[in-house]
C-alpha cells in the first residue's frame, strides 16, 4: 500500500511540507515530539496548518491517544481527520487533553491565539519543534519556503572497484544567489549514517564535485554502496539539485580484460512517485538491478513495492522489507523470468522512493541509468490533432543517432502514464544539417508492446552513410488521437568495437515556436516560450574525452541556424575560454572537448572545469558523455537551468 502523501503536483509544483517533515536531519527531533506527546497524554490535535495528516505517514500518531482534533476553517468541521471528526477550535476548552498539537510550521502566531483556548493545565506544542537547523536554512523568515528545501538524493558507491563521481555548479548565481553551501548526508546500505559534513563558500558559478573516493579517504570509512543526501542553502530560483553523476572503475579507466565500468546518469528528480516507468528487461546474457532506495524515515514494509509487466495489472511484490534511507539491489530477472527485451516493467513503489536507478550487467560491464515518473493526473488530449496545423511536429522527443560506423543505435517507446493505452508514433530521422532523410510511421502501438526501434536496419539511411544525425520520436495522428503530451523512449547505443552500451530515456517537449500550449515550450527562468539555451556539461577525468551531441529541435521552423556558444569555465567559475558552433534548424552538431579547445587552454581550465553552452537564439536539446580510446563509452542527457 503507498504513502498517502502528496509530493509533486504539476500545476503546483513540489509540496515543501513533504520535504519539510521528512528531512534527514528533521527526523530525531521529529520522533522527540512524537514521545514527548506520547508521555503526556491524551493529545489534542489543532490541525491550524492542514499537517497532521502527512505528519502521521511518517510519525505514527496511533500509538497516541487522541482526545479530539480541532480545525479553524469553518468548511473543515465535520471532516474526518485521523479518524475523528473535526470540531471548531472554539471547542477545545471543553477538551480533557494535556497537550495540543498544533500540526504546523511557523506557529508563533497560532500560539500566541491560543491561551484563550487552551484546557486548564494543558501545554501547545507545534511541528516547530522538529525544524532543521537554522544555519541550513535560506529564507529564516519563512520556514516552507521551497528555496529552504532545495534537496535531492544521489545513488553513491565505493565498493568493489567501483567510484562514483557527483558534479555540478552553483548555477543558483545565474539566478541572484551569491555564495552557496551544500549540507551532505551520506548514507550507508542498510541505512545508517556515515558521515555528514558541509561543503562551505562555493562562489558563484563555481564547480561542486563529490568523489567517493576523496570521501572515503576524508572520513576513513569502508567500502559503501547507499546514497546521498544534498541540501543546498543559499539557493535561488531553482529548489532542486541537479547534477551529473558518473560511475567508474578503480582506476578511473576500463579493464580492458572484463570490459570496464563507465556509465553516468543525472539528478533523482527529488520527488517520490506512485509509480515509474521505462526499466527494461533484460536481453539474452544480461542481468537487470533495480536500485531501490528509502528516501524516508520509515521502513518499507514487505510487499509494499512490486513489478508489474507493462500493460499489465499482476504485480509482483518485492518481498525484503528495505530500512529507513537503506539501498537495496532487486534482480528483475528473478522477480519476473519470463520478461525479456524488448519487455517493459512498471515499477509500483508507492511513493517510498524517489526516481530509482537500474543497472544493467552483461560480460563483466555495468551501466546506469534510470525509471521516469508515470503520471497518473493526465487524459488524453484529442485537440493536439486539431492544434498540429499551428504547432506543426507538436510534442517531439529527440536523441541521438551516433555515427552509424562506430555505433549502433535503438530507441524503445515507453509508455509513461497510466491513461495511455496506446501510442501513435512515428520516427523522423534527421541528418545533421537538418534534412530529413526518414519518417517511418510506427502505427499505433499497444501499452504493452515489444517494438524496438534498431536503425542498422533502415535501409533509407544509407544517405546519412556511416555519419550521424538525431532522432525524433512525434505523435502520428493518422495512425490514432490517444495523445497526451507524455511522449517518452528509451534510447540505447552499443559501441561496435568495443561491445560497450549506454542508455538512456526522456520525455517529449514542444520546441521552438512562440504559441504556447500547456506551459510548452518550457522555460526555466520566466513564463513560456522557453526560446533559449543554458546546458552544463561535465567534463571527465583525463583519461577520457567528453563528446557532447547537441541537437536543434523545432516543432516549426525556427531561426535557421543557432548562434551557440560553448564556454569554458575553470573550478572556480571563470571563464577561461569560449567558442562558437552554429547548428541548422533540425541539425545537430556531435563534438569532442579535446577537439574544441587546444591542450593548453585544457591546461589553463584544470581540474573541476566545465562547460556552459549557451544560446539566446533557440531552445537546443543537448546529450553528453565520455570516452576512451578503446571505445568505452557513456552517454545520457544534460540538464539545463
Amino acid at each position: 500500500m503507498g504513502l498517502r502523501i502528496e509530493t509533486f503536483d504539476n500545476a503546483r509544483g513540489g509540496n515543501t511540507l513533504y520535504k519539510a517533515l521528512t528531512h534527514p536531519a528533521a527526523v530525531c527531533r521529529g520522533w522527540a515530539l512524537l514521545d514527548r506527546l506520547a508521555r503526556h497524554t491524551p493529545v489534542a490535535i489543532y490541525d491550524a496548518g492542514g499537517a497532521v495528516e502527512a505528519f502521521n505517514v511518517f510519525f505514527d500518531l496511533d500509538q497516541i491517544e487522541i482526545a479530539g482534533v480541532y480545525v479553524q476553517q469553518v468548511e473543515r468541521i465535520g471532516s474526518m481527520v485521523l479518524g475523528h471528526r473535526a470540531q471548531p477550535i472554539t471547542e477545545l476548552p471543553c477538551c480533557h487533553a494535556r497537550t495540543i498539537l498544533v500540526a504546523a510550521f511557523d506557529a508563533e502566531r497560532v500560539l500566541l491565539q491560543m491561551p484563550p483556548y487552551l484546557p486548564e493545565g494543558a501545554l501547545a506544542v507545534s511541528l516547530d519543534e522538529m525544524r532543521i537547523p537554522a544555519d541550513r536554512l535560506t529564507n529564516k523568515r519563512s520556514y516552507l519556503d521551497p528555496l529552504n528545501f532545495a534537496t535531492n538524493f544521489a545513488f553513491f558507491r565505493d565498493a568493489g572497484g567501483l567510484h562514483t563521481r557527483l558534479v555540478t555548479t552553483n548555477y543558483w548565481s545565474g539566478y541572484g544567489a551569491g555564495e552557496v553551501s551544500c549540507w551532505i548526508t551520506l548514507f550507508a546500505g542498510d541505512g545508517r549514517v556515515l558521515a555528514e559534513w558541509c561543503e562551505t563558500g562555493k562562489s558563484p558559478a563555481s564547480a561542486i564535485i563529490l568523489d567517493s573516493r576523496d570521501i572515503r579517504e576524508r572520513f576513513g570509512l569502508p567500502e559503501f554502496c547507499g546514497q546521498l543526501f544534498l541540501h543546498i542553502v543559499g539557493a535561488a530560483g531553482h529548489d532542486v539539485v541537479k547534477y551529473a553523476l558518473d560511475i567508474f572503475d578503480e582506476n578511473g579507466s576500463a579493464d580492458r580484460q572484463c570490459g570496464g565500468v563507465l556509465s553516468c546518469t543525472h539528478d533523482a528528480n527529488a520527488w517520490p512517485a506512485e509509480r515509474y516507468a521505462g526499466l527494461p528487461s533484460p536481453a539474452r546474457g544480461e542481468q537487470v538491478l533495480l536500485w531501490v532506495q528509502n528516501s524516508h524515515a520509515v521502513a518499507i514494509p514487505p510487499g509494499a513495492i512490486g513489478l508489474a509487466p507493462m500493460g499489465g495489472e499482476r504485480v509482483t511484490p518485492i518481498c525484503t522489507p528495505i530500512a529507513p534511507f537503506a539501498t537495496c539491489a532487486v534482480d528483475v530477472s528473478e522477480l519476473l523470468p519470463d520478461l525479456a527485451w524488448p519487455g517493459q516493467i512498471e515499477v509500483r513503489a508507492g511513493k517510498h522512493a524517489v526516481r530509482p536507478r537500474y543497472e544493467v550487467l552483461e560480460r563483466g560491464r555495468r551501466r546506469i541509468a534510470h525509471v521516469n515518473v508515470e503520471r497518473d493526473d493526465l487524459k488524453p488530449a484529442p485537440e493536439l490533432a486539431k492544434l498540429q496545423a499551428m504547432f506543426g511536429k507538436g510534442y517531439l522527443l529527440p536523441a541521438p543517432l551516433m555515427p552509424r560506423a562506430l555505433w549502433k543505435s535503438l530507441a524503445l517507446p515507453t509508455p509513461m502514464a497510466t491513461c495511455q493505452t496506446a501510442l501513435p508514433i512515428a520516427a523522423l530521422v534527421y541528418d545533421p544539417n537538418g534534412r530529413e532523410v526518414l519518417k517511418q510511421s510506427l502505427g499505433r502501438l499497444p501499452r504493452a508492446h515489444r517494438m524496438a526501434l534498431d536503425f542498422d536496419q533502415m535501409e533509407s539511411l544509407d544517405a546519412l552513410g556511416d555519419g550521424y544525425g538525431h532522432i525524433e520520436l512525434v505523435y502520428d495522428f493518422s495512425a490514432g488521437e490517444e495523445a497526451d503530451g507524455w511522449l517518452h523512449a528509451l534510447f540505447r547505443y552499443r559501441h561496435r568495437r568495443s561491445g560497450h552500451s549506454a542508455e538512456t530515456s526522456f520525455g517529449a517537449h514542444i520546441f521552438n515556436t512562440i504559441l504556447t500550449y500547456r506551459n510548452e515550450p518550457q522555460s526555466y527562468s520566466g513564463r513560456p516560450p522557453g526560446l533559449s539555451t543554458r546546458l552544463f556539461l561535465r567534463l571527465g577525468e583525463p583519461a577520457y574525452d567528453t563528446f557532447c551531441h547537441l541537437i536543434y529541435p523545432a516543432s516549426r521552423r525556427w531561426v535557421s541556424m543557432s548562434d551557440t556558444a560553448i564556454i569554458l569555465y575553470d573550478g572556480a567559475g571563470c571563464e577561461v575560454a569560449r567558442s562558437r558552433l552554429e547548428i541548422p534548424c533540425s541539425g545537430s552538431r556531435l563534438w569532442y572537448y579535446r577537439s574544441q579547445f587546444d591542450e593548453a587552454t585544457r591546461a589553463r581550465a584544470g581540474r573541476g572545469a566545465y562547460i556552459i553552452v549557451r544560446d539566446t537564439t533557440c531552445r537546443l536539446f543537448g546529450y553528453h558523455g565520455l570516452i576512451d580510446g578503446d571505445g568505452r563509452f557513456s552517454l545520457d542527457h544534460m540538464f539545463g537551468f
